[in-house]
């Protein structure tokens, strides 16, 4: 009797324990729920103020600042220099990266991953603006370095039509850059209903490599002989205030790129070197799954570079402005001879009745 006594003890101890296991379980993934959708809507609210800032702020200087940079420019084309060669097309890649950008700065829940074509499309798009940006903006540190150092190869190789064969040579290798990766890759995932351009490793590693490493160590070197250069002609006492403008605007050149590139690629590489050490870790699971808030900080700074470009390069500079000057001067002469015009054509004489029936 006492041993039955004791079986239903034990039974009735683990039926409760079973009883508290179970509703301590639910109260768990209930808390936990409770507060990853706090956790969610935190960075939703955050990730919309940051996009709204980027939008009232530094989109309209990128928008308006790149396209101003056109229509002055291409406004007398005849007139066009190298530089300003150089200007337009990085202001066109920086122009529809701005556009872009709209899209990207408010994709808060990464609803377009979710389709493969869309996804990819964007990717694509994205790539080949982002090398031609980068590619210009390595392209023109050389340039500059050419100008100024006083040699026979670097005038032969400075000529318009060189100009212009190099700016043709870039946008073909931005898209190569994007594009031939894109289609070895596609061809090893043909049939794959969810798959994505951006989510591929070597993708991402040479985003980093090709995108960021190898332009601004290209940037650094150039900007270094070009400021060795420029502290030479210290000894000219004439030109040295002119020079130091140009070094003040070489060092927020590369503080700029280094500034609003370096956190999106330490935030890839680590993310890539977290799925090194843990193959199971997916693109949904990864460092952008975790932290999410962080990844959106740095594709934001990484846009804001496009935004930047045209202060930094045009309007700072004394030559653009004298250009901005002089294309609103005309535009203001034009109007303020539209209106006379116009005026002087509407003006009704009066005329007496005599005088209109004679």
């Amino acid at each position: 009797m006492m041993e039955l006594q004791l079986v239903s003890q034990l039974l009735l101890f683990s039926n409760e324990s079973e009883l508290n296991e179970s509703s301590y379980c639910n109260e768990t993934l209930h808390c936990s729920y409770v507060t990853e959708n706090q956790s969610d809507s935190h960075f939703y609210s955050i990730s919309l103020f940051l996009s709204c800032l980027y939008t009232v702020f530094l989109f309209p200087i990128g928008f308006i600042g790149n396209g101003l940079i056109l229509v002055v420019n291409l406004n007398d084309h005849k007139k066009m220099t190298i530089p300003d060669l150089y200007f337009v097309n990085l202001a066109i890649a920086d122009l529809i990266l701005v556009a872009d950008s709209l899209i990207e700065v408010f994709n808060l829940n990464d609803k377009y991953y979710d389709i493969a074509i869309l996804c990819t499309f964007m990717s694509l798009f994205l790539q080949i603006n982002m090398y031609s940006s980068i590619f210009f903006l390595t392209w023109m540190s050389i340039d500059r370095y050419l100008a100024l150092a006083q040699s026979m190869k670097s005038g032969t190789l400075r000529t318009l039509q060189h100009a212009k064969w190099s700016c043709s040579l870039i946008w073909l290798t931005s898209i190569l850059a994007a594009m031939l990766p894109f289609a070895v890759v596609q061809a090893h995932h043909t049939g794959e209903v969810h798959f994505c351009f951006a989510d591929v490793t070597e993708i991402q590693w040479l985003e980093v490599t090709l995108g960021f490493v190898i332009p601004f160590f290209i940037i650094g070197l150039c900007y270094s002989l070009i400021v060795r250069i420029l502290t030479k002609a210290q000894k000219h006492n004439r030109l040295w205030p002119r020079r130091q403008k140009a070094l003040r605007m070489i060092v927020v050149v590369v503080l700029v790129f280094f500034i609003c590139w370096l956190p999106e690629n330490v935030f890839i590489s680590l993310q890539l070197l977290q799925g090194t050490k843990d193959s199971s870790v997916s693109f949904k699971k990864s460092m952008g799954h975790y932290y999410p808030l962080t990844r959106h900080i740095v594709n934001l700074a990484a846009f804001s570079n496009s935004c930047l470009n045209p202060m930094i390069y045009s309007f700072l500079g004394e030559t653009f402005r004298d250009k901005l000057r002089l294309y609103m001067k005309k535009k203001a002469n034009v109007s303020t001879v539209y209106r006379l015009c116009n005026n002087t054509l509407n003006w009704n004489i009066p005329v007496t009745a005599e005088e209109s029936f004679a």
